[in-house]
């Protein structure tokens, strides 16, 4: 999962293609086990239908808030560690899906013109 060096060539258009598709798929396992992690706790911590807990761990993940109220301490405390968890992830996930783009956008700016 390296990047090539300045000095070497581009890659080809379906060689970048294959590096963003796989970027993307890390992404989205970061983002399905994120949800997943997130839709459980709601479920069994806070006494959620899987559909509210499912709201509230893609609220949360995306910075929005919660939607429902926490009926006790365990889901709180559970909310408030998802949050924090979430917040970092989401930025990860931003990372690892734009990697391949702007590196393909910066490379391309030193690459020389012969």
């Amino acid at each position: 999962m390296s990047f090539e060096h300045k000095n070497e060539k581009p890659l080809s258009p379906k060689k970048f293609n294959d590096r963003v598709f796989l970027y993307f798929m890390i992404a989205m396992g970061l983002l399905i086990f994120s949800l997943a992690i997130g839709t459980v706790g709601y479920k069994y911590l806070a006494q959620l239908s899987w559909v509210d807990a499912f709201l509230n761990a893609s609220m949360i993940l995306t910075g929005m808030g919660p939607t429902s109220p926490m009926p006790n301490d365990a889901s709180k405390l559970f909310a408030s560690f998802y949050a924090i968890y979430s917040g970092v992830t989401f930025l990860t996930i931003m990372a690892v899906f734009f990697a391949p783009i702007i590196h393909r956008f910066l490379h391309l700016l030193h690459v020389d013109v012969k």
